[in-house]
C-alpha cells in the first residue's frame, strides 16, 4: 500500500501499543502496564485525528508538533473530534514519559506507539530508518477524510494542527 487518502476506508487491522493515564502512575517515575489498544475498534464511531512524527522527545515534535496540537485542543473538541491520538514508533513506556513529560492527563491526548512501525511501513510512511514519519491522518467513523504526509522530517506544515483544523 502506498499512503492512505480522503475517501479510504481506516484499515481493520490496526492496533497500537498504549499505557492509559492513571493518576496512580501519574508521576514521571512511575509506569504503567503497555496494553494492545485497538484502533480500528475503538475509532470505528468516532471522529479522530492521529498524527504520527519521527520520534518523542526531538526537536520539531517537542518544540512545535504536540504543543500546538495541545494548544488547539479546545477548538479541536468544538469541531466535534473525540479523540486526538500522536503516534512514533517509540515504545509505550517512551509515549507515556512524553506524555508526562508535556503535562498531558487524562487522555486528552493518546500518546500511540507503532511497534516496530509496523502501521508506517503498512503505509510507505516509515523512513528508511524503520521510523515513524510524519504525517496526519482525520477519521470519521471508519472512513479517512484527510491524509497528508509531510515531504520531509523537519518539515511542518500539513501535519500541523492548524492545517489538519481547516479540514475538519
Amino acid at each position: 500500500m502506498s499512503g492512505i487518502k480522503a475517501g479510504d476506508s481506516f484499515p481493520s487491522d490496526v492496533v497500537f501499543s498504549y499505557i492509559p493515564y492513571t493518576p496512580e502512575a501519574q508521576e514521571f517515575n512511575a509506569c504503567g502496564i503497555p496494553i494492545n489498544y485497538n484502533a480500528s475498534k475503538e475509532w470505528a464511531d468516532k471522529k479522530v485525528i492521529l498524527f504520527a512524527l519521527p520520534g518523542a522527545f526531538t526537536p520539531v515534535c517537542s518544540a512545535r508538533h504536540v504543543p500546538e496540537y495541545q494548544e488547539r485542543l479546545p477548538e479541536i473538541r468544538e469541531k466535534g473530534v473525540d479523540v486526538v491520538a500522536v503516534l512514533a514508533y517509540n515504545d509505550a513506556y517512551v509515549m507515556s514519559a512524553w506524555a508526562k513529560a508535556n503535562n498531558v492527563k487524562n487522555d486528552d491526548i493518546l500518546f500511540l506507539s507503532d511497534p516496530e512501525a509496523k502501521f508506517s511501513k503498512s503505509l510507505g510512511w516509515a523512513d528508511e530508518e524503520g521510523r515513524t514519519k510524519r504525517y496526519a491522518i482525520v477519521i470519521d467513523h471508519g472512513k479517512v477524510t484527510y491524509a497528508a504526509l509531510e515531504p520531509a522530517k523537519n518539515h511542518l506544515e500539513f501535519s500541523r494542527a492548524e492545517t489538519v483544523i481547516k479540514n475538519l
